[in-house]
């Protein structure tokens, strides 16, 4: 018998952590005579703030910006910074986990959200897909692309040429969504004339729906439509909160995204926070 098959574990006692009160199991290894407990794997292993994680969570996810949040719970800023990637990442499993265990669905709706980085010279999109009616969000990516318009003379001066990676978000997320959909899902989007295309690739069975857009509501930040029936309102009410709960979203803020890993660390944290408070047929 080898030295691994032969390796015998035991319980060796408990102790109390501070952090959330609870008591922790230990455990000892009988053949290198170490010792470890079930903390000590844990993503947030010999971290002293664990009351504040689910606050956290709740100010990021309200349109409360990370400095402000250390305010609220008498924390440092640099904690944030660090609680917030790995409040992110734990929020990555559980949003994609819980997607996998739900109903595949029949109708969903998306398309890209633009906002920047550092600079308006410096624009991202954010590729999302929601389920129709529920509003309950898929998947979620987030790429880079030129300045358009006034701003795409000045941003190549400055920046030089900045690469269009809209179309490798998109591939991307319809990728993912194969799992989460029924074969002949019924989709919805605005008339971009370079959806169709991506989406017979990868769904050749849909049923695809374009829509034409419609002018944007002041109320909705320009996601909301005016108009009494809009076709893609699970997706533009999703956008919208977006808008308002994500404070590096808001249209005239000073808590822009100084990288888009961070933007999609925030939009992930979001989304998990989001379908976790749908209605419980929902989610």
């Amino acid at each position: 018998m080898n030295e691994i098959s032969s390796t015998k574990v035991v319980r060796n006692g408990h102790f109390f952590r501070t952090a959330d009160s609870k008591r922790i199991q230990r455990y000892r290894c009988l053949h290198c005579k170490c010792s470890f407990s079930k903390a000590t794997s844990d993503l947030f292993y010999r971290h002293r703030k664990r009351r504040k994680h689910h606050l956290l969570t709740g100010l990021l996810c309200s349109g409360v910006s990370q400095r402000r949040a250390a305010k609220l719970l008498n924390i440092d800023p640099k904690t944030v910074a660090r609680k917030f990637h790995l409040l992110a990442l734990k929020a990555q499993y559980s949003f994609r986990s819980k997607n996998l265990m739900h109903k595949k669905a029949e109708r969903i709706e998306f398309d890209d959200l633009e906002t920047f980085e550092h600079s308006k010279c410096k624009p991202l999109s954010v590729t999302l897909v929601v389920e129709s009616k529920t509003r309950r969000i898929l998947e979620v990516a987030v790429s880079s692309m030129p300045a358009k318009g006034l701003l795409a003379k000045k941003a190549r001066q400055r920046y030089g040429l900045r690469k269009d990676q809209r179309a490798q978000g998109r591939r991307y997320v319809f990728s993912r969504l194969k799992d989460l959909v029924e074969e002949r899902v019924k989709i919805k989007s605005d008339s971009n004339p370079h959806y169709r295309m991506e989406v017979e690739k990868f769904f050749p069975l849909a049923l695809y729906t374009q829509v034409l857009g419609k002018r944007g509501s002041l109320g909705g930040q320009g996601e909301l439509k005016k108009v009494r029936f809009d076709p893609l309102f699970s997706l533009n009410h999703t956008c919208a909160k977006f808008r308002a709960d994500i404070n590096r979203l808001i249209r005239k803020t000073w808590c822009t995204t100084k990288m888009q890993r961070g933007l999609y660390d925030h939009l992930i944290l979001y989304a998990d926070y989001h379908n976790r408070n749908l209605p419980s047929p929902h989610y």
